[in-house]
């Protein structure tokens, strides 16, 4: 009898759970659509609320914080069980917080800092991943002149990239080996702003450069660009997000690392950590969640995964994953291991 009545229990609370699902709403909010990566992120996200039997809404706010605020509020009123936010603005994402709160709706604050501890943090280690990027541009250039091409000035992350950064470089640069001779932010992390800045930086200096940190594909498109017109293709440059046009750089030469941050991993924890989330879970319970301090002061809880550094020497890394086929990650290259 006792087995019967564990039984009938089990079958209940299955049940139940299959019914809380097929009723469960996760809504995305997408800052842009114009990187790359983001596609990646939205398949590995729908792809694990689809295993869950969520369903999934989105919006794209098209770079405008205005328009992010307003597709929040339209998707809540659909009615969410959990929100994903992909903040245009950090800075001004709050009233978005707070009517997720009002509302009694859980938030994950996807890849960028959003500074309330209403939000659970999920993104890859920023600070590891600008470390990264100085040590492989540092080893191929141990001296001379740096540029350093940092993200949006409203992205957190662009401030965590360019602190652990600086940590590889400051022995560097207090000795005298490296000189930072050009900075700047780019406006929505465009190529074309990075390009800009870049060729601004070019002509203060007399072409006077000779690494470059910048700190995103995107950004290392627009460098490389600027360096190409004026034949300096080839110094080091650095980069992150594993994009496909940046890989076949790092084949070519263009550019000397590409940090390889998974966003199918990522994508799949976002959409796992909101369906417990909205099955309860507490923040702080969600698996391999750590306390975060902001910048801010905060503490909030977070789960940040591990980047790789993907460079000439292990571009298999990429191939093997399936990240990226032979014939775009090899297209126009010759002499390299992975490409014979």
């Amino acid at each position: 009898m006792k087995k019967v009545l564990l039984l009938a229990t089990a079958i209940v609370a299955g049940a139940t759970s299959m019914a809380q699902a097929a009723d469960m709403s996760v809504c995305v909010s997408w800052s842009n659509f114009r990187e790359e990566r983001w596609k990646t992120d939205e398949a590995a996200i729908k792809g694990a609320l689809d295993a869950a039997g969520a369903k999934y809404i989105s919006a794209d706010a098209q770079t405008s914080a205005t328009k992010q605020l307003a597709d929040i509020e339209g998707m809540i009123t659909q009615g969410c069980s959990a929100l994903i936010i992909l903040a245009q603005d950090s800075a001004s994402i709050g009233p978005a917080l707070d009517a997720a709160a009002d509302a009694g709706i859980p938030v994950v604050g996807y890849d960028r800092l959003i500074d309330d501890p209403r939000a659970f943090y999920l993104t890859f280690d920023n600070v590891e991943v600008g470390r990264m990027q100085a040590r492989e541009v540092l080893k191929a250039m141990p001296k001379g002149r740096y540029v350093m091409i940092k993200g949006s000035p409203v992205d957190p992350n662009a401030d965590f990239l360019r602190g652990g950064q600086q940590e590889v470089l400051q022995a560097a640069i207090d000795s005298g080996d490296v000189k930072i001779v050009g900075e700047a932010y780019t406006d929505d992390w465009q190529p074309a702003n990075a390009q800009k800045n870049m060729e601004q930086i070019l002509t203060e200096t007399n072409n006077g450069v000779d690494a470059v940190v910048a700190s995103n594909d995107g950004t290392a498109g627009g460098v490389v660009a600027a360096l190409t017109a004026q034949g300096m293709a080839g110094i080091p440059v650095s980069g992150q997000d594993g994009d496909m046009a940046a890989l076949n750089r790092v084949a070519l030469g263009t550019q000397t690392v590409s940090v390889w941050k998974d966003s199918r991993a990522l994508g799949k924890a976002a959409g796992e950590t909101a369906v417990a989330l909205a099955k309860g879970t507490a923040l702080d319970a969600v698996e391999g969640a750590a306390k975060f301090k902001t910048p801010g002061g905060k503490d909030v809880s977070a789960r940040l995964l591990a980047p790789i550094p993907i460079t000439k020497d292990n571009l298999n890394l990429v191939l093997d994953a399936g990240w990226i086929s032979k014939e775009t990650l090899c297209a126009g290259v010759s002499g390299v291991e992975v490409c014979k």
